[in-house]
């Protein structure tokens, strides 16, 4: 079980460079499309995890979804539903029932590898997809894509698109890239559904949720302080939530002036929330008694709004435990002598 608790948390960490590394906003006219495939060696007895799952993730929106307990490739975007006749979510229910039995066939193979037993689970993923940029006149410019493969969270292969050989990152890897090396019509394919397969579906789907795609949700914006490890000090936390695309600007201001990281300013990046919008929260340290006049402001261009809150120098309240704890500490410096 530790080893599924370990494995988890580094495929999440995959699954976040997948939603924050790869994604492009809907109006720097970069856009994405990527496919999210997560396989385990055996069921899972977790809620909200199954076997096997698929999802397609447009601009970093879910638009599709697939699990092994519903074998059925479904819409997650209204237009989605709207505009694709049946024929299309059959066929893509038969493509990802194929790709769960591939799955389910190479995990074994490399647990056979690696000469693991079946009592641990193990987790496969594949992340493919493209990346491009609008024209003018229509359609996208290819400018990257993406075909990676995780083994329980570690990178495992890869494919370098742009000198058409398999990359592996791990040991065991290295005998599957060099039968994949060795397999031209593979390389050619790979390539091919990259720079070209990948962009049409992208451009058709935006074709299809364009005017849905191009609302932008702006952000809410709060300043609170938050507990320190530090009696004297609290952070200082900015949040912006709920906002799409993802491009926003946060900053923390001192009397006018932009705090960074030399002023102690840590900061999440942008991270996706559950509705398909995002959120990021910036930090300082700063001493209770300080009497600055501090700020955030979030500055998003895709809606030309642009929020400030002003801290009200409202400390974090202690709970009943610390105020005992704290009023002790006190009673007893004062009966020394």
């Amino acid at each position: 079980m530790l080893l599924l608790v370990k494995a988890l948390n580094r495929m999440f960490h995959f699954a976040v460079f997948v939603l924050l590394g790869t994604g492009m906003t809907v109006l720097s006219e970069r856009h994405s499309l990527t496919y999210i495939y997560t396989a385990f060696s055996k069921p899972v007895d977790l809620p909200g995890f199954h076997e096997f799952t698929a999802m397609g993730m447009l601009d970093n929106r879910m638009i599709d979804y697939y699990d092994s307990k519903e074998q059925r490739r479904i819409p997650k975007q209204m237009w989605m539903s709207e505009n694709l006749e049946q024929m299309y979510w059959d066929k893509g229910t038969q493509s990802r029932k194929s790709k769960q039995q591939w799955f389910k066939v190479n995990i074994n193979i490399l647990m056979k590898r690696m000469r693991q037993n079946d009592t641990d689970t193990h987790i496969l993923q594949w992340m493919v997809g493209c990346e491009g940029e609008s024209q003018p006149g229509g359609g996208f410019h290819f400018i990257r894509g993406t075909n990676m493969y995780s083994y329980d969270g570690d990178d495992f292969l890869a494919f370098d698109d742009k000198n058409e050989v398999w990359i592996a990152a791990a040991g065991p890897a290295v005998e599957t890239k060099r039968k994949w090396d060795y397999i031209p019509i593979l390389t050619e394919y790979t390539k091919a559904y990259l720079e070209t397969e990948c962009m049409d579906w992208m451009a058709m789907y935006w074709s299809c949720g364009r005017e849905q795609l191009q609302q932008a949700s702006p952000p809410e914006v709060h300043l609170f302080s938050q507990r320190s490890h530090v009696d004297t000090k609290v952070f200082l936390t900015c949040l912006a939530t709920g906002f799409y695309p993802k491009d926003v600007t946060l900053q923390i201001k001192r009397n006018g002036r932009i705090l960074t990281a030399e002023d102690g300013l840590e900061t999440s990046g942008t991270r996706p929330n559950e509705d398909d919008t995002f959120q990021r929260r910036d930090r300082v340290e700063i001493l209770k008694t300080d009497v600055s006049t501090y700020t955030c402001e979030a500055i998003q261009p895709a809606s030309s709004v642009h929020v400030e809150r002003t801290w009200d120098h409202t400390l974090p309240e202690e709970n009943i435990t610390e105020r005992f704890s704290n009023f002790w500490s006190k009673f007893l410096s004062w009966l020394r002598p």
